[in-house]
């Protein structure tokens, strides 16, 4: 049996990755999508496989930056569909120029806005729909780096990343009395288009070993699922062969 079914949610970051995954997975449960990232066409790609295979996707793209279209997005919803019961906030980015030796005002703003504004804005533009409803869930993608101080994600990206955890522990501090669930998802290191940012290559051996975007859109079709009564308040999931403890054990002789 479908788990979702009757229930939507909007997924952003949705064209590829971990957004992409996370919205197959779902809509597999039932689930109607709303898609939201920058390009329109991979939403529209992702629309159609939803399409394919019996479910309901809509596509609604946006920069998620801009507080003004991640409202009226939010508009759209309210107004064409019946409810907004989960949101997947998992759209962001990273830059090449990420240490402080090379990181530049305008980067940190790009970095900042991707990963941490972009969820203020559609945390910020869900809740009273959910209030209303009393019930919804709200699954953020963060990072390990949201945890770890970490010179490879690169101060930018672990400074924004801690505040998107941060932002989900105050949303069950103060929401948990309107039945509403933030879970907080801290992906070690996964195989998905962000790795093209990073200063030095990752080989295709080294992908191989990562955890994949399907293992998150596993993992996020769990926590929505989850009955109303509990809540994942945050959640790591990592690479068995973590490559930061094999250099650890390395170093160790």
């Amino acid at each position: 049996m479908a788990r979702l079914q009757g229930k939507i949610a909007w997924v952003t970051g949705a064209g590829s990755g971990i957004g992409e995954a996370a919205a197959l997975a779902l809509a597999q449960e039932g689930a109607e999508i709303v898609l939201t990232g920058r390009r329109e066409a991979p939403l529209q790609s992702v629309a159609a496989r939803i399409v394919a295979a019996g479910g309901k996707a809509h596509v609604q793209p946006g920069d998620l930056t801009d507080s003004a279209r991640v409202g009226e997005i939010a508009g759209w919803i309210g107004a064409n569909l019946p409810s907004l019961d989960i949101l997947v906030a998992n759209a962001g980015a990273n830059i090449g120029q990420r240490h402080w030796s090379n990181l530049t005002p305008e980067g940190a703003d790009t970095v900042i806005s991707a990963n941490l504004n972009s969820v203020f804005y559609c945390v910020s533009a869900v809740l009273p729909t959910m209030r209303k409803q009393h019930d919804g869930v709200i699954i953020v993608t963060a990072s390990l780096a949201g945890r770890s101080i970490s010179n490879l994600s690169g101060a930018a990206y672990t400074a924004a990343k801690h505040g998107a955890v941060a932002l989900c522990h105050t949303v069950n501090q103060q929401e948990c009395v309107n039945g509403i669930r933030c879970t907080a998802v801290l992906p070690g290191e996964v195989a998905t288009p962000i790795l093209e940012k990073r200063p030095v290559p990752v080989s295709a051996e080294d992908r191989a070993k990562m955890a994949q975007s399907e293992d998150l859109g596993d993992l996020i079709r769990y926590v929505a699922c989850l009955p109303a009564r509990v809540v994942i308040n945050e959640v790591w999931m990592c690479p068995t062969w973590n490559r930061g403890y094999v250099a650890a054990l390395e170093r160790m002789g």
